[in-house]
């Protein structure tokens, strides 16, 4: 069993996948070739967007949507502490101080009724994060962000393709950053990446900053970086275009069948889904009461599972003197000893979901039909 099945995916796809890549090794336009553009057209109509632009990662995608509305140093962003380094990383690197709020015990994204307690007279933006493929409450971020006259960049890099309010993840708010990492929703065999915009000024500006700010060739009207993504990846973006809203369909029936199963399990609580968004489970992710014991079981049955994520970002060494101590933000804290991430991938069958749930079981595997 795969934890992520990326070689059965290939096989569904090869014929569209290889025919994409040979186009490219034939024209040779390795880098900003026709592809490019090509993706980026079909992206901004799957979410609604009228601007994307690819880019080399999703942390380039969150590092360039920062520069582009001016982040510099002595600024503040809001963001959580539950996430991969990279929603943390951005800031810090352009020399602006991330500032946590806890976040919600049953979904692990931002608690939107703490954000505005956070809001002082240097804060820019908002990150939140949809994370394991749940948007947070973008509505209600973005009504805080008004208020305030902050910009809300969506970190969409486990839930593009899910749906908040009848509109795409990536299309929530003033920006939308996603990854096609290959573990992602809709991955590439490498890295990349995109960020999407409504406003005309941010976009030109985003365009410009991934070619190290050239506004036209060897003429630098700002500061930039190389974060193009390649030709290459952006084709076999295109083919997976191909049954990617049946791999969103089955992610979330699987989503919906992993709950089922493990609804009665002594232990072990799934996260709640808000009854007006979905859920992509870029990650599907519970809550153990004892995870050590669980990945125990899960490994005697040579079951693959990650943790994402062990440390909450507050108690990395790397943000130290930011000066958060133990216990600042508690919820994300406890979620850091807690979370444990299942196989998932539209590819994944009815029986491998049962085995998963019987490892996780342990004793418990007769019960929940598993």
């Amino acid at each position: 069993m795969q934890f992520i099945d990326l070689k059965s995916q290939y096989a569904a796809l090869q014929t569209a996948i290889d025919g994409r890549m040979r186009a490219v090794l034939e024209h040779g336009q390795y880098i900003m070739g026709p592809e490019v553009r090509e993706l980026e057209e079909r992206l901004a109509a799957y979410t609604g967007t009228p601007h994307c632009i690819t880019v080399a990662s999703g942390t380039e995608a969150l590092l360039i949507a920062l520069m582009a509305i001016g982040v510099r140093p002595g600024d503040e962003v809001i963001t959580t502490p539950f996430s991969f380094f990279a929603t943390a990383e951005v800031i810090a690197l352009l020399g602006a101080t991330p500032v946590f709020v806890d976040v919600e015990p049953d979904t692990c994204n931002i608690d939107v009724s703490r954000i505005e307690a956070a809001v002082t007279a240097r804060s820019r933006a908002i990150i939140p994060v949809s994370l394991y493929g749940q948007p947070a409450d973008m509505e209600a971020i973005n009504a805080i962000a008004e208020r305030h006259g902050l910009v809300v960049i969506e970190d969409a890099a486990q839930s593009f393709g899910a749906d908040y309010r009848g509109k795409k993840s990536c299309n929530l708010s003033a920006i939308g950053c996603t990854s096609f990492f290959p573990s992602k929703p809709l991955g590439c065999y490498g890295d990349g990446g995109a960020i999407f915009t409504h406003d005309d000024g941010l976009a030109q500006a985003m365009r410009e900053i991934r070619v190290h700010g050239q506004s036209k060739r060897y003429h630098h009207a700002r500061i930039g970086v190389g974060g193009r993504m390649d030709t290459l990846q952006c084709a076999i973006v295109l083919a997976k275009l191909e049954r990617f809203a049946w791999e969103i369909e089955r992610r979330i029936a699987l989503g919906k069948r992993y709950g089922e199963l493990l609804a009665d399990c002594a232990g072990i609580r799934t996260l709640a889904l808000r009854p007006d968004r979905s859920s992509v489970h870029g990650q599907y992710t519970v809550l153990c009461e004892d995870r050590a014991a669980a990945i125990a079981r899960m490994t005697a049955a040579a079951i693959p599972h990650a943790v994402h994520y062990p440390i909450a970002l507050h108690r990395q060494p790397a943000l130290a003197d930011l000066g958060y101590g133990e216990g600042s933000f508690p919820i994300a804290e406890r979620l850091a000893q807690q979370v444990l991430s299942l196989p998932m991938s539209a590819d994944l069958n009815e029986a491998e979901q049962v085995a998963v749930v019987r490892a996780l079981r342990g004793s418990d595997a007769s019960a929940g039909g598993a």
